[in-house]
């Protein structure tokens, strides 16, 4: 390779490294937003699971969503953000902070919380994680709190499938 173009290999890395990282995308999260998602896994498996930037367990679980994905990559799987709108920048912070940010990522986008986890669940009072496991004959079970990993294996190996 020449002296002058001796520079060029430098100059393309330079360039890469200045172009901005790619930005979190968060899907609207709305009214039909849940119908929409079990429509589109209908004959597969499907982990939804909600979570805010308040809740310390869910803050836990998020690494472990970015596991499973790369463990399971023909998995249906959904984070949704339940907090306000206004929060879109401190979320999507958190998404790239956690390693979470390529997976398939909503967020609530009516200030009105109480009609989207109503579409969810009409007995959903809001309680964070949550996690949808949404077999593929589409039967749905909701379960509240932290999901350990061996009941999720579980659930994949036999209802998940």
């Amino acid at each position: 390779m020449s002296r002058r173009r001796a520079w060029l290999p430098a100059l393309l890395l330079a360039l890469l490294l200045a172009l901005p990282a790619r930005a979190v995308e968060l899907e609207p999260f709305g009214r039909g937003s849940y119908a929409a998602l079990q429509a589109e896994a209908a004959g597969a498996p499907l982990v939804v699971h909600f979570w805010a930037l308040s809740c310390a367990p869910c803050l836990a679980e998020l690494p472990g969503w970015a596991r499973l994905a790369r463990a399971n990559p023909e998995l249906r799987l959904v984070l949704v953000n339940t907090d306000p709108p206004e929060a879109e920048p401190q979320v999507k912070r958190m998404l790239e902070r956690m390693g979470v940010a390529r997976l398939r990522n909503l967020a609530f986008a009516d200030r009105f919380a109480a009609r989207l986890r109503f579409e969810v669940d009409p007995q959903w009072q809001g309680e964070l994680p949550r996690t949808d496991l949404v077999a593929a004959n589409g039967t749905t079970r909701g379960v509240l709190g932290m999901l350990h990993r061996p009941e999720l294996e579980r659930w994949l190996a036999g209802a998940g499938r």
